[in-house]
């Protein structure tokens, strides 16, 4: 095998090839074909990962042996799962890259700081899970360009939960590197769902004819057909089994002369078997295997420490080498991790917490206070406090599952009630956290079990409904948040506040479905609490506030205070993040008063912000709120890209909102029928199933958008005659336009008179010029001579201010329009020529048809609209070429997009060949003329007509 060909360290030798019984890998031919074409990828440069997944001794560790063998010139790393440290946060991964440590400073600063706190190599105050990933993944790439790298990586079911989500993050992202992973673990809910969307090559047990030629090679005399057929199926074809009966049967058994045991031993788990084995074994040689069983992995200067203690050395291995328990290499270790569990779990519980006691008082600080915790015994305050202070700092570390564990432990030992329920409370908070939402279900029991403490419990309530809210959608969540805050108005205000203010939020979500509540009902109640004196400028209370007013008092109660705390946003010095996603607040405010601009600053601002911190979950919010700003400015090729990269973070947290769902309105914009359908019946489906009410109203926008742009004014009509009669929250203000133009269309003028005189009543009020610019066009359509003139060139002017290119085009389409049935034909060319070429360009072909159509009738031929190269360009292309024309560097690509640099070259080139340029000195030219930008658009004055 290669030599790392970089100053990063030595590569560490997790493991060597295990020995003990030889398992030839008979039967699986094709397991082995499917290892040598992903390491033939690896050598090509193209990163390729996998996952052997199958029952204890299915021979994952042998086709690892194999893969290591077949590597030749490629690295290989190598880790291996220890039991005793998966509640350790990030050991595995600390075991991994620990001789990778003098490549950290390398990597770039914010991935450096995540590692290093992670690792707990500099003591950090915090670090980010998704920052570990990628730190992970840079580092392993750096090591790979120079050689090609294949990291090994067994019994993942046995490493901390952390390390496996970092190693997972990183075998998602391979593509244009040297760099191979095989993972090998058997099946466990969260294994299943870290490494859930990598390739998976299932074992099973093997097929008989296979099968029955392992067992007998193992076998010393005859074997029996019958025998053989009996423990080929009583064993499933367990390869490790299957050796095992050879070993352990009598020669008559194998020989059919004595009966076989009913049922085979190994039909049970065969840590049981295992454990039979240790049972024979000496006392001392028991002590010193349970103690090895309990201490870290390769802790070498713990165990003789912690043997001494126990009247012990090593030499009282010497037996468990001899049954074959342990083998002797450059230490003496298990043979078998499944004999390490069994050792554990055999032992009684008062003998584990002995050895457990043995071990706090001879590791090091770090191991410490997880030894202390298996060795207590009924309840003790100073352990618990420990255990607590230890919890504070894998929370710094980002390390969840450990902190939850640490937090539970610290509730089972603590003896007051109240200080009690407080950490089980928070261990659920921490449990919710790592997405172990079960286990979160039943501390959070345990912490509401004292119905004494109504801030304890409204505080369990607030949780309880993110779990629904992630889980089950908002449809109950207001109601349960309304009591919650009934039961601790009178004592915590700020308390009372984020829970009504969450039970306004999921309100507006929830919409029309909401069980036990409705928004007018929840606003009432919440409005009066909502007030925070002295906010920071930063707070999102003001909005909720503003929102809330508005749905009790009326637009013109509500707007005011929107208008005031978008601004007091827009000059804050910072954005943080909040318990409800503030992109979603600030879309609903911002809607409301058609104020694009202040939207499109502040998510921004709070996407890099959650970019930074790889808070991946509001950052696949904050995303698909800036990709509807892209819509309405025409970049649809940048909100596609967005929504393509916030897909990636909705799959990594679990959320439905992704594909199909979020891309309604762009595909009702490129005239996109098949998909636009296909989102409606996803939107709709995921109203009914997740209680999502607004996404129907969203539904209903973007069919009225396409319906209007294909012509279909009846259709447009009534899908907005239900967002108007609920007046949802923010959409039921943008749907109006489009309502107007329809009922115009349609002949139903005092349908189109009503949607006016709402605008006339909100726009002035909003005071945006894309309010008012709407609201000029609105008029226009139901206006005639020349005050429809006037208000068409007032529209254009006004949308001409702000980045609503697509609505600057559509009034420039109605105005051309309303021109040619004046029959001033050379003037309504103007107009609709700028329209056509704009919708033409952007790709919104029904629109631009519908210009088409127009300009024929005016005497002028205009082409249809023909695919550029930019459509060519994948989702991931067009991001790494906007990224790459704006002036980022290649690492700094990397790092926005949680991928390598590798693959950021490998995508950049195959943009130069599409785009036939040669530098990125051209790569802003070649993309601004494929987007087919509109002409500059000059004051309503100096229009001709």
């Amino acid at each position: 095998m290669a030599e790392l060909g970089v100053p990063l360290g030595s590569v560490p030798q997790e493991s060597a090839p295990r020995p003990g019984p030889v398992l030839p890998l008979l039967g699986r031919q094709a397991e082995c074909a499917a290892i040598e074409q992903l390491l033939d990828a690896v050598r090509n440069g193209l990163g390729q990962a996998m996952v052997l997944t199958g029952e204890p001794g299915a021979g994952k560790t042998h086709l690892l042996d194999f893969a290591a063998e077949a590597a030749g010139d490629v690295t290989v790393i190598r880790l291996v799962g220890v039991e005793s440290e998966t509640r350790l946060a990030h050991g595995a991964l600390h075991r991994l890259l620990r001789p990778l440590s003098g490549g950290f400073a390398r990597l770039p600063r914010r991935q450096q700081e995540a590692l290093e706190a992670a690792l707990s190599l500099d003591g950090a105050a915090s670090s980010d899970r998704f920052l570990v990933g990628l730190a992970t993944l840079t580092l392993l790439a750096a090591c790979a360009r120079d050689a090609p790298l294949v990291c090994l990586i067994d019994d993942v079911h046995r490493l901390d939960q952390d390390s496996v989500e970092a190693l997972a993050f990183a075998a998602r992202r391979l593509h244009a590197d040297s760099l191979g992973m095989i993972f090998a673990t058997c099946e466990s809910p969260w294994s299943r769902r870290s490494l859930g969307a990598l390739p998976e090559l299932p074992l099973t047990g093997l097929a008989p004819e296979a099968a029955g030629a392992l067992l007998e090679l193992g076998v010393p005399g005859r074997l029996s057909q019958d025998v053989a057929d009996r423990i080929v199926a009583g064993t499933g074809g367990n390869p490790l089994a299957l050796v095992e009966m050879a070993e352990r049967l009598s020669l008559e058994q194998l020989a059919g002369v004595a009966p076989l045991p009913d049922p085979l031993p190994v039909s049970r788990p065969l840590a049981d078997r295992f454990g039979v084995v240790v049972a024979e074994l000496p006392e001392d040689t028991r002590t010193l295997l349970l103690l090895m069983a309990a201490a870290p992995a390769r802790d070498w200067a713990v165990l003789p420490r912690a043997a001494r203690e126990l009247g012990l050395s090593m030499w009282d291995a010497g037996p468990a080498v001899d049954a074959g328990i342990l083998v002797r290499g450059p230490q003496v270790e298990f043979r078998h991790p499944l004999i390490r569990s069994a050792v554990y779990a055999a032992a009684a519980p008062g003998e584990r917490r002995r050895i457990h006691a043995v071990l706090a008082r001879t590791s090091g600080p770090d191991r410490r206070v997880w030894h202390l915790a298996q060795a207590a015994e009924g309840a003790d305050d100073a352990v618990a406090a420990e255990l607590h202070a230890a919890s504070e700092r894998a929370r710094a570390r980002g390390g969840h599952p450990e902190q939850a564990q640490l937090l539970t432990r610290a509730a089972e030992l603590t003896t007051d009630a109240g200080l009690r329920a407080e950490r089980y409370l928070d261990g659920a908070t921490a449990h919710f956290l790592s997405g172990d939402f079960t286990a979160a279900r039943a501390l959070l029991g345990l912490a509401v079990a004292d119905r004494r403490q109504p801030m304890l419990r409204a505080r369990a309530q607030r949780l309880r409904t993110s779990m629904e809210m992630l889980l089950t959608g908002p449809a109950p969540v207001p109601a349960i948040l309304l009591e919650a805050a009934r039961q601790v108005r009178s004592t915590d205000s700020a308390l009372t506040r984020e829970l009504l203010s969450g039970a306004v939020v999921a309100a507006m979500v929830g919409g029309d479905q909401l069980r036990g509540s409705t928004l007018e009902q929840v606003a009432k109640e919440a409005v009066d609490y909502l007030h925070e004196p002295a906010s920071p400028s930063w707070s999102p209370m003001p909005l909720v506030e503003g929102l809330a007013r508005g749905v009790v008092g009326g637009y013109a109660v509500g707007a005011p205070l929107l208008n005031g705390a978008l601004r007091r946003l827009r000059s804050a010095e910072e954005i943080r993040e909040y318990s409800n996603p503030l992109s979603v607040i600030v879309s609903l405010a911002a809607d409301s008063l058609w104020d694009v601009e202040a939207k499109q600053e502040i998510i921004g601002r709070l996407a890099a912000v959650d970019r930074a911190k790889g808070a991946l979950w509001g950052l696949g919010s904050a995303l698909s709120a800036l990709a509807t700003v892209d819509i309405w400015d025409g970049r649809f090729a940048s909100a596609e890209a967005r929504y393509a990269e916030a897909d990636g973070y909705a799959e990594a947290t679990g959320s439905a909102a992704r594909g199909d769902v979020v891309r309604a309105l762009l595909h009702a914009w490129t005239g996109d029928e098949l998909r636009l359908r296909r989102s409606a019946a996803a939107m709709e489906a995921l109203t009914r199933t997740a209680g999502i009410g607004s996404l129907r109203r969203l539904k209903a926008q973007a069919l009225s958008i396409f319906a209007v742009g294909t012509g279909r004014y009846d259709e447009a009509l009534r899908h907005t005659m239900d967002v108007f009669a609920e007046d949802t929250v923010g959409l039921g203000n943008l749907v109006l336009p489009t309502m107007v133009e329809a009922a115009v269309r349609s002949g139903d003028r005092s349908t189109a008179e009503a949607a006016l005189e709402r605008m006339q009543e909100r726009a002035p009020l909003a005071g945006t010029p894309w309010a008012l610019g709407l609201l000029a066009r609105c008029r226009a359509l139901l206006a005639d001579g020349d005050t429809a003139d006037e208000l068409y060139r007032e529209s254009i002017d006004l949308l001409g201010r702000v980045p609503v290119a697509v609505d600057l085009a559509w009034s420039r389409l109605l105005y051309g329009e309303w021109l040619r049935r004046q029959r001033q034909r050379r003037e309504a060319r103007i107009q609709l020529r700028t329209a056509h070429r704009s919708f033409a360009g952007w790709g919104a072909a029904g629109f631009a048809e519908r210009a088409r159509v127009e300009l024929l009738a005016t005497g002028e031929t205009a082409r249809p609209r023909t695919i550029g190269a930019e459509s060519d360009l994948t989702p991931q292309e067009r991001q790494v070429a906007a990224l790459a024309s704006d002036g980022l560097t290649n690492v700094e690509i990397a790092t926005r997009l949680f991928i390598t640099v590798s693959t950021v070259e490998f995508h950049l080139t195959k943009v130069f060949r599409k785009l036939d340029i040669s530098s990125r000195r051209h790569l802003a030219e070649a993309l601004d003329s494929l987007r087919s930008p509109p002409v500059p658009d000059r004051p309503a004055s100096q229009i001709a007509c």
